[in-house]
């Protein structure tokens, strides 16, 4: 005899919606799903389990009298225009809670160690002029246009170091932890701040452009330096919101990856802008999506002219990326990026002293086998 699980058709249905799974993706999975909605049939248990495992619920969630109110664990700033979006999904919730748990240990390690403060963590206000805001970060990071190197790749590296060397964790990622299966949306979120005085921890989407991602990476500095965590959009083509903190962390974002002291007497042609374009890019060592909403912000071209330029530059940046995805590249190389170097090289060793147990490392490092952990240890140096 089969038994089926009384489960209200109310919370299936808000358990899909808020998985944002397509419908046709569900109904292939779940044939009965309409049926179970409505009351006029009931899923099994294993039904039930699997339902909530490919949706991401917690299936405790399922049994409730009705759906639960879920809310970011941290300031939510990212906008539809200027309505707040208020809903996370579960893939951006999960992300959070991880990163959360990777912050608590390391603010445990810092304490343990003795580990100083981050100096500069709320440092600033938004009442400072964001140029120079932009001025102290660029300093302290060591970030001028010509302490950038050769080429934007070499530029972004610098700077991912230069902002874990002063202590905070970054992390780079475009899926949930190591689910390849659970790419993130940038048009959900570009990064969040976790601001910490021991462990300041910024997360940049890795599954939106590159071009994104360092104007994400510059706007979460910001946040940092305000000492103000946060969900972001951060998006280069407009203002994200009214809120008065996104604005100036758009704005220092903006200034410290392209000054506008920079782009005085700059001479180009606003009716063919690549070449000129492509020649700032490269003097500054961001993209050119970057360099054109700088000009832009100093007065140099049309908002109708901004619009249509970036939106046509996006799309060819989009497809040159979608063009050159990989398989992911060396692993040794680019989990200490998902993770943070400086949180990988900080867990490695104290599992290696027998202060943290492997089973927990191995879950927050997103692996399971001990023979990628030793190998991991040894790329980073730590044995």
């Amino acid at each position: 005899m089969t038994v089926r699980v009384p489960v209200r058709g109310e919370l299936l249905a808000w358990a899909r919606s808020r998985s944002r799974i397509s419908p046709a993706d569900l109904d292939t999975k779940f044939p009965a799903l309409d049926e179970w909605e409505a009351g006029t049939k009931q899923p099994t248990l294993k039904q039930l389990e699997k339902f909530a495992q490919a949706t991401h619920t917690p299936i405790g969630y399922l049994f409730l009298p009705e759906p639960p109110e879920e809310s970011l664990p941290v300031p939510d700033f990212r906008t539809i225009g200027d309505v707040a979006i208020g809903q996370g999904s579960p893939d951006l919730l999960d992300t959070i809670y991880q990163c959360q748990q990777r912050q608590d240990w390391y603010r445990d390690f810092a304490r343990v160690h003795r580990e100083d403060p981050v100096s500069f963590v709320g440092t600033l206000t938004t009442h400072v002029d964001f140029v120079e805001a932009a001025r102290q970060m660029r300093t302290v990071l060591s970030f001028e246009p010509g302490e950038r190197g050769s080429t934007w790749s070499e530029a972004f590296s610098r700077l991912l170091n230069a902002v874990d060397e002063q202590g905070i964790l970054v992390m780079v990622n475009g899926v949930v932890g190591s689910n390849t299966r659970r790419k993130l949306d940038p048009e959900e979120f570009r990064g969040f701040a976790l601001s910490d005085d021991l462990a300041p921890l910024i997360f940049v989407n890795g599954a939106d452009t590159k071009a994104a991602q360092i104007f994400t990476l510059a706007h979460e500095l910001a946040h940092i330096w305000l000492g103000e965590s946060g969900v972001d959009d951060a998006n280069m083509a407009s203002s994200p919101s009214t809120n008065t903190i996104e604005l100036w962390c758009n704005a220092v974002a903006a200034e410290f990856l392209v000054p506008a002291a920079g782009l005085q007497d700059v001479e180009f042609d606003r009716n063919y802008l690549t070449d000129d374009l492509q020649r700032l890019a490269h003097q500054f060592k961001v993209s050119t999506l970057v360099v054109l909403r700088r000009l832009f912000d100093v007065g140099y071209l049309a908002q109708s002219h901004f619009r249509a330029a970036y939106a046509e530059k996006r799309e060819r940046v989009i497809g040159l990326m979608e063009d050159r995805q990989s398989g992911g590249g060396n692993f040794y190389n680019t989990q200490p990026v998902r993770v943070s170097k400086r949180f990988a090289r900080a867990l490695i060793e104290s599992t290696l002293e027998g202060q943290t147990l492997h089973r927990d490392a191995y879950q927050m490092l997103g692996f399971k086998k001990h023979a990628t952990f030793d190998e991991l240890a040894r790329h980073l140096g730590v044995v």
